[in-house]
């Protein structure tokens, strides 16, 4: 997959059309994903995935390297996402005299926190299953392959998981 994803971009520099289609296909999923973890809101995400492969499609031509593309590409996203957000941010500065929308942040905040604690201290097998999974959104058969275990192993392990931080969450 990496070698014909190379030739992908190494084709799609050279104007192929039909390999930069496919390069688009390839890499709107880890876009989507990378955008999920970056940015504020759903809108933003989707604004911002096509932002990137609006770029992508423009810009591929100008990449000096193909082993920077990876990076170059996550700068697109990653700067997309911040432009959003100081745009949405902006915006809400504006509005922003309900106090009830603080305590409602600082409830989020807390709750952010004890999640967080509950995850870290997970056994590794079942840390690294449910990071994957439910964090990072990659898709069942992909963590199973990640970890080089069977798509039973992280459906039991990711059940223990999430049981594991409800009951510690709970307490």
């Amino acid at each position: 997959m990496k070698q014909n994803k190379e030739q992908l971009i190494k084709y799609a520099c050279l104007g192929d059309t039909h390999a930069l289609n496919q390069l688009l296909l390839v890499c709107q999923p880890d876009i989507r994903r990378f955008a999920r973890r970056t940015c504020s809101t759903t809108e933003d995400i989707e604004d911002a995935v096509q932002f990137t492969l609006w770029q992508l499609h423009k810009k591929i031509g100008t990449l000096k390297t193909i082993s920077s593309f990876t990076s170059w590409l996550f700068r697109i996203i990653e700067r997309e996402c911040y432009r959003l957000f100081k745009v949405r941010q902006s915006k809400n500065i504006e509005a922003r005299a309900d106090i009830d929308k603080l305590s409602a942040s600082s409830a989020d905040i807390d709750l952010k926190i004890d999640l967080t604690n509950a995850i870290i201290s997970l056994p590794l097998i079942y840390r690294q299953v449910l990071i994957l999974r439910d964090i990072q959104e990659y898709s069942t058969p992909e963590v199973a392959e990640k970890l080089g275990i069977t798509v039973e192993a992280v459906k039991s392990r990711l059940h223990r998981a999430r049981l594991m931080v409800k009951e510690k969450i709970n307490l």
